[in-house]
């Protein structure tokens, strides 16, 4: 029987065009588990796999090895909330509403003499007309639980438990764990209205472990959908001592805690602005490479559960990040070379992320894809694995698993629009990706960038002035596309003070 909020959804999907085939036709006779692991501000060389030597990921390196990789994988905006409203819905953040972090700098600063545009209203929360893979999964026989993370909207009408999710252990409004005179961030206590403080030490990462482990023992002879969303590895930069300092010695021995990790000589830095601006050039900081150690620990935790159960088999474990790595400012704890910028940008740093999908019974084990996907397909991707039927008229993203028979599909744009001034120094800007081509509209100075990413991944040649007609045709494909789905465009502020460069 559907609950009360899922038949308002349905009637509200009866009057529009964007109706969900709810009714499940699996092709198993046993519905498969999905273990959707969600990493935060994780960054695309942040892990062992995709070329780190500074961090150490074993167990995420090993899931690699079982599965596939994806070499050209994206998160739908540079900053968490969009994303997050994305993977639950399958459709772009310019469709939902939700263009920033809930509830952007714009609620404390937004028109200040030192931005030359305004960013109009969003919306701060993942209304509750959207349906989520959570509800879709939940109302076709799936236990639903998320342990972790939420940050799609601030009264607690929004928070997962109205979303789909059964179970929900430390999903709020808050997008990093609170640090203040009661609660103390990663440790307990945690001041999480929907996590219990642990014992004094207690490890954010560990306990949102044990939550998840559980739940899968709880349900592990009927299907589930697990959504471990780690607060890590966002600010604030808190980790194990014994992991510190193993990072620290490493750092050391290397003689890495010997070279300038930071650079302000970016064009993007003006003189006035403060320290806070800076660019990590190298991957270093003992802290944050504990943090995502002990992470990586904890999945290694649920990997080995899922092992000891005899459920391997029937399960299928996705790994991915909300966006790039913070590397520009607020500490910049990591550096995401060979990629420009990070976190907050629409350079290749801020965008494109790590993603393992381990499939049992299908990819080849080990192999890299390199056709460009997007968090808008994990919601078809996921229903398409569990044999239920959708309307995908309703949704941006496409099913991901004709890839794990062969790595080619249709060529199709991905679309970005992310019309805000962010914590990291950002221009705004809208981006879009059609094949090898990536073409960012940057409002702050107006003017079109062009980048060949097979040649120049790094983003250091804008060759939009030796290629128009490319420049031209991705333009057109982008501005078609923000008016087809009335993109919120930036305004001029008024009391700008400065200069454009």
């Amino acid at each position: 029987m559907l609950h009360q909020k899922y038949i308002f959804k349905l009637g509200f999907f009866a009057i529009t065009p964007l109706t969900l085939v709810l009714a499940s036709s699996c092709r198993q006779d046993k519905k498969p588990n999905i273990i959707f692991i969600l990493a935060d501000d994780l960054g695309y060389s942040d892990l062992g796999c995709y070329g780190s030597t500074f961090y150490e990921t074993p167990n995420l390196d090993r899931l690699a090895l079982q599965g596939v990789s994806f070499s050209d994988a994206y998160a739908s905006c540079p900053v968490s909330s969009p994303t997050r409203a994305s993977i639950m819905t399958g459709k772009y953040p310019v469709k939902t509403g939700i263009t920033d972090w809930i509830p952007g700098r714009q609620a404390t600063n937004s028109g200040s003499p030192s931005d030359k545009l305004i960013a109009q209203p969003f919306n701060l929360k993942l209304d509750l007309e959207e349906v989520t893979i959570a509800e879709v999964l939940r109302e076709n026989g799936y236990a639903t639980m998320i342990s972790g993370k939420w940050h799609l909207g601030e009264d607690s009408i929004y928070w997962p438990e109205n979303q789909g999710f059964a179970v929900n252990a430390g999903g709020f409004s808050k997008g990093a764990p609170v640090r203040n005179k009661t609660a103390n961030g990663y440790f307990s206590p945690y001041g999480n209205p929907r996590l219990k403080d642990g014992p004094p030490g207690e490890y954010l990462t560990d306990r949102q472990t044990d939550e998840a482990i559980k739940f899968i023992e709880k349900n592990r002879k009927k299907p589930f959908y697990l959504y471990l969303s780690y607060y890590a590895v966002h600010n604030p930069m808190q980790a194990k001592e014994e992991h510190i300092k193993k990072f620290t010695e490493k750092a050391e021995s290397t003689g890495l805690s010997k070279v300038e990790p930071f650079t302000r000589d970016r064009d993007w830095i003006r003189p006035d602005m403060s320290n806070n601006y800076k660019e990590r050039i190298i991957q270093s900081n003992p802290v944050y490479a504990a943090m995502i150690y002990s992470m990586d620990e904890n999945i290694g935790r649920v990997l080995k559960k899922v092992e000891e159960l005899g459920i391997e088999d029937n399960t299928i474990i996705f790994f991915t990040s909300d966006n790039g790595g913070l590397s520009t400012s607020e500490g910049s704890p990591t550096c995401n070379t060979p990629l420009r910028a990070g976190k907050g940008w629409l350079y290749e740093g801020g965008i494109r992320v790590p993603l393992i999908i381990k499939y049992p019974g299908k990819g080849k084990p080990g192999t890299m894809i390199r056709t460009p996907v997007s968090s808008i397909d994990f919601f078809p991707t996921i229903l398409d694995m569990c044999g239920i039927k959708y309307n995908n008229e309703s949704i941006d993203g496409i099913s991901l698993m004709p890839l794990f028979e062969k790595d080619d599909m249709p060529e199709r744009p991905l679309f970005w629009h992310y019309p805000h001034y962010s914590n990291q120094g950002v221009e705004p800007g809208s981006a879009v990706r059609l094949g090898r081509y990536k073409l960012i509209d940057n409002f702050e100075r107006e003017r079109l960038e062009l980048y060949d990413l097979e040649a120049d991944i790094s983003e250091k040649y804008d060759i939009s002035a030796t290629c128009p007609e490319k420049t031209n045709e991705l333009y057109k494909l982008l501005d078609e596309w923000r008016k087809a789905n009335n993109a919120r465009m930036m305004l001029p502020n008024p009391n700008w003070k400065g200069k454009s460069e």
